[in-house]
């Protein structure tokens, strides 16, 4: 990729320049706001599992549960290929050239709009039956149908949100999304309450709540970005159909959004094979999932960020203060899963009752087994998102999915083999497994790819 150089970028309101300065201090004030982000986006579907399982029961915590794997799939898509558009307008923004960033951003719009529609077409119809092969329980199956129905058909105010916050991060901000996710995350548990608890919609008015919420979300950030960032005012040249500029951008972003959806096709086969162990099982892998989570949310949000500032830098030419950045990031990355690892290993089951009742006893201590397994390998997955989501920012978006083919693979042959001679354990081993597996080729093609770039 050229850039055009040119009159640099400054005074854009909360945006920051990742090429210049400490970058430790840079990529964790950067990922600061995007942590607490992450945490709110959880409280989303937090709030809706909460709410479902005390307020109507355990099959419906079990059916919401049941279509996580679902979600992620066809949900991941589309915000892999958004953070993949992303790592393209990092680039121009590290590089100063605004033409090109303005450029990017309206081609990047268009190809989101084109994607979602053909995607929320055919996720909608093909939802009974996705259901239906995952073998879904009977007694949830219903609820399940009803509750992705509504969600698949307000893809568009998801993924505008998460394009628009994508595009802030790439200029180094990411602390106007967080804004706008709060308030956000206060609605939807707002509506959560009054569509389930005073309405009686059921599983359908959790759907609705998140869908309303990220819809007032997504144009209120467009509002504040219209009075705080001239440089996004975009004209209709910079929506004029580009077929370099499209290449450039799906090179990136289609491969980012079939590691996403292979990774959660994985998750979707693990589904099946836990599916067909009843709904408690469901339901308490479901608890399970929730707090690890939530705790492996900093680790993610580290990649997130070694993205934004490897492509910046990449931009920049600065390719010496990537390989700083990621081996400080490594280095907090395994102090913080030593910390939370002895939480999860020993207080797991604790955790748990926040969406189970304390009296389902054998659900919580399947929970608490699952998260004994998360806490001793979560240093394997924390390397699995910085290395990964680094090799993306530096312009590779095929190996970080070949990375996810590894895994699905793994997680797929582990579930469907342990599971026969060990049961739950089977379960709990499939995903750690499958990150041990991914990270044995993200290592050495880092390697290979900055040695490479710094001969430049």
């Amino acid at each position: 990729m050229k850039y055009a150089r040119m009159v640099p970028i400054r005074g854009e309101s909360m945006s920051k320049d990742m090429t210049r300065g400490n970058p430790l201090r840079l990529i964790l004030i950067f990922a600061v706001p995007m942590l607490i982000g992450n945490i709110f986006q959880q409280f989303y579907s937090m709030a809706d599992t909460i709410v479902v399982g005390t307020c109507i029961g355990k099959n419906a915590l079990a059916a919401v549960g049941a279509t996580g794997g679902i979600l992620f799939f066809v949900l991941g898509f589309i915000m892999g290929l958004t953070n993949g558009f992303s790592v393209i307008i990092s680039q121009y923004f590290g590089a100063q050239d605004e033409k090109g960033l303005r450029h990017s951003i309206g081609m990047s719009i268009l190809l989101a709009l084109i994607i979602t529609g053909i995607v929320t077409v055919f996720s909608v119809i093909s939802t009974r039956w996705i259901l239906e092969t995952m073998q879904t329980p009977a007694d949830i199956i219903v609820d399940s149908y009803r509750y992705l129905i509504v969600i698949f058909a307000g893809t568009i105010a998801t993924v505008g949100y998460n394009m628009v916050s994508s595009i802030l991060r790439a200029l180094g901000d990411s602390k106007t999304p967080l804004l706008f996710l709060i308030i956000a995350c206060i609605l939807n548990v707002f509506l959560d309450l009054v569509l389930i608890v005073y309405f009686h919609m059921g599983v359908e008015g959790t759907a609705y709540a998140t869908i309303i919420a990220q819809g007032i979300s997504f144009l209120l950030c467009l509002l504040y970005i219209a009075h705080r960032y001239p440089i996004l005012h975009l004209s209709r040249e910079d929506f004029r159909w580009d077929g370099e500029m499209n290449l450039t951008l799906l090179r990136i972003g289609i491969p980012g959004a079939l590691s996403s959806s292979i990774t959660a096709l994985g998750v979707m086969i693990l589904q099946g094979t836990i599916n067909q162990m009843g709904s408690d099982t469901v339901a308490a892998y479901t608890a399970g999932t929730k707090v690890e989570q939530l705790f492996t949310m900093p680790t993610m949000t580290l990649g997130m960020a070694m993205a934004t500032f490897a492509g910046q830098n990449l931009g920049a030419g600065k390719i010496e203060r990537v390989k700083e950045g990621i081996h400080s990031s490594v280095k907090v990355m395994f102090l913080y899963c030593v910390i939370t690892g002895v939480i999860l290993y020993n207080a797991g089951g604790w955790l748990t009752q926040m969406f189970v009742s304390k009296d389902q006893v054998h659900i919580i201590q399947m929970s608490h087994q699952y998260l004994r397994y998360v806490a001793v390998f979560a240093s394997t997955l924390g390397v699995l998102f910085i290395y990964r989501s680094t090799i993306q920012g530096l312009g590779n978006g095929v190996i970080p999915m070949i990375s996810g083919v590894m895994e699905l693979a793994m997680r797929v042959i582990i579930a469907l083999i342990l599971s026969q001679f060990l049961g739950f354990t089977g379960i709990c081993l499939a995903s750690p497994i499958a990150w041990i597996g991914a990270d044995i080729l993200l290592f050495p093609y880092y390697y290979h790819m900055v040695h490479r770039l710094s001969s430049r």
